[in-house]
């Protein structure tokens, strides 16, 4: 076990974690909320820490992130463990495992595993980060020292404290919506108390200078409201900034909510506009190969300027210090091109 970060010492061996928004009380010998936080006689340990569930190779455009490094290759790693209990997680069988399984797999190792596959950075993925912090902050500070990148997959359940910790050597990061970030749907659905440590970890990472990019779980019925779209949209807009690229996934049936189908693309559609006439420059519509909205367009004269299919970029049209080559507007993308030459996804366990 590794002894934890961000937490505080209470009476009768009590502790606080401090480090997602639900800062659990834990009794001596009791876990968090996530179950892979332990306080063992007034000390809290993560029991996940070096404790990889998976490794593999994916191109940075799973994550989603289509203005970060295009086109670079990433070593994703995750832990079993989460703090959401979302009932249509596809990667259910990790973020919800309740035993503490998983290959050693240190901190010194990942980086070595990224530079010898020929990747160019890593993502901490699959489950949620936040509950393997320990694990993906030391891997994280190496990786920064030889050069690689970091990129968080996150619900944003994150503290300010633990967004600052984290923030010298996180560059990017993903953070899934789902439902539009409608409390009761969260509550229902995903066992979430309050949705406002979303965003305030946004506004913090923001204030940190790390690359946000926002996805949104469209679901049929549950989670579909243009309004609340709307509403999330100018949030990020007002608080991100109108270059923030905006996802809106589409859903399908999986865990325990399988009774309902697939999101139209009608519905994406619709959720597309509404966010433009948010006043967001680059929305995508994303789990749906092939649609014309996975595309990067000029915001100024609409001229092509990425053409993807899936997570595969097929088309480049940027000049080589990311302007538009017909009106010349700067795009806001991190980093450069890369070529990476894998047949994804490569696992390595």
């Amino acid at each position: 076990m590794h002894e934890a970060m961000l937490y505080e010492k209470l009476e009768n061996k009590k502790v606080k974690c401090n480090l997602c928004g639900r800062r659990c009380l834990v009794n001596n010998n009791g876990t968090g909320f996530c179950l892979v936080r332990k306080n063992e006689e007034g000390t809290l340990f993560s029991l996940v820490y070096a404790k990889a569930i998976s490794a593999c190779i994916d191109p940075i455009e799973k994550k989603p992130l289509s203005h970060f490094n295009p086109g670079a290759a990433v070593m994703s790693v995750a832990t079993v463990g989460c703090n959401f209990r979302c009932q249509f997680c596809d990667n259910w069988m990790i973020s919800q495992e309740k035993k503490i399984t998983g290959k050693h797999f240190p901190p010194e190792e990942v980086v070595k595993a990224v530079r010898d596959n020929g990747c160019h950075g890593i993502s901490y993925t699959y489950t949620e980060p936040t509950v393997f912090f320990e694990y993906a902050y030391d891997t994280a500070r190496l990786a920064h020292q030889v050069g690689f990148f970091n990129t968080f997959v996150t619900n944003g359940y994150m503290t300010p404290e633990a967004v600052k910790t984290i923030a010298p050597y996180l560059d990017a990061a993903t953070v899934d919506f789902k439902g539009g970030g409608e409390p009761e749907f969260y509550k229902a659905f995903s066992s979430v108390p309050s949705v406002e440590p979303i965003f305030e970890s946004l506004k913090e990472m923001k204030r940190n200078g790390i690359h946000i990019e926002v996805t949104n779980l469209v679901i049929p019925r549950v989670g579909e409201s243009l309004e609340k779209v709307m509403e999330l949209a100018t949030w990020i807009r007002n608080n991100l900034g109108r270059d923030t690229p905006f996802h809106l996934l589409r859903f399908h049936p999986d865990y325990q909510l399988t009774t309902i189908p697939s999101t139209t693309i009608e519905t994406l559609e619709k959720a597309y506009v509404t966010a433009k006439d948010a006043g967001l420059n680059y929305v995508y519509i994303g789990n749906v190969p092939g649609h014309p909205c996975e595309n990067t367009y000029c915001p100024s004269c609409n001229e092509l300027l990425i053409k993807r299919f899936s997570f595969e970029i097929t088309k480049w049209n940027l000049t080589r210090n990311m302007r538009c080559p017909v009106c010349g507007q700067e795009i806001p993308i991190m980093g450069s091109l890369h070529k990476s030459g894998y047949a994804y996804p490569y696992a390595l366990f």
